[in-house]
């Protein structure tokens, strides 16, 4: 067996900027179907529930390409498919109950070519922990933060819109498009 069939699949979407990147994402009422935008309003990702496919969500880039198909098992959890059928993750999904908080917790398990989880193996889980309420959550691998959410605040108003927030991903090994997929998966309903 050789040494590449063990190391996790190769980034789709890598970020290389070396300072944060900030993606402002809207969603549709009553469904799933969002947009992430950068700074200059540029689409950048989108995902939408409605393809004619087997899939459950379709992370689509720019020019509608499919980059990640993301399935609900039959055990609750979820599975990122990359566009050639190749298995790229395995998310675990925990209610992590504090009051009225509602918070979540994701383990993902990233998969090496070979077919088995190489995260659960080596102790390297992705986590995902917020409140999809409030439109929060954080993105760790390990003690970094990869990645995290929050509300778009503006100033002079006391509520806030839920339809739209902002993700903000932090340099280093970051696949924006694992990224962009997680995010989908924690605010599913």
């Amino acid at each position: 067996m050789d040494s590449s069939s063990s190391s996790p699949s190769p980034l789709i979407h890598p970020l290389t900027s070396p300072i944060p990147v900030d993606l402002f994402v809207s969603k549709k009422r009553l469904s799933l179907n969002l947009k992430f935008n950068d700074a200059c309003g540029n689409l950048v990702f989108r995902v939408d529930d409605q393809q004619p496919t087997n899939h459950d969500r379709v992370l689509l880039d720019a020019n509608n390409n499919p980059l990640i198909f993301i399935d609900r098992n039959t055990h609750g959890g979820w599975e990122g498919f990359g566009s050639g059928g190749e298995l790229i993750f395995k998310v675990e999904k925990k209610f992590v109950s504090k009051l009225w908080k509602g918070e979540i917790e994701l383990d993902v398990y990233q998969v090496s070519n070979g077919g088995a989880a190489s995260a659960k193996d080596a102790g390297d889980v992705i986590k995902v922990k917020g409140s999809p309420f409030h439109r929060s959550c954080t993105i760790y691998r390990g003690n970094s933060i990869m990645a995290q959410t929050s509300l778009l605040y503006k100033l002079g108003k006391l509520t806030t819109g839920r339809r739209k927030f902002r993700v903000t991903m932090f340099p280093g090994l970051v696949d924006q498009a694992l990224i962009v997929s997680l995010i989908v998966i924690f605010f599913d309903r």
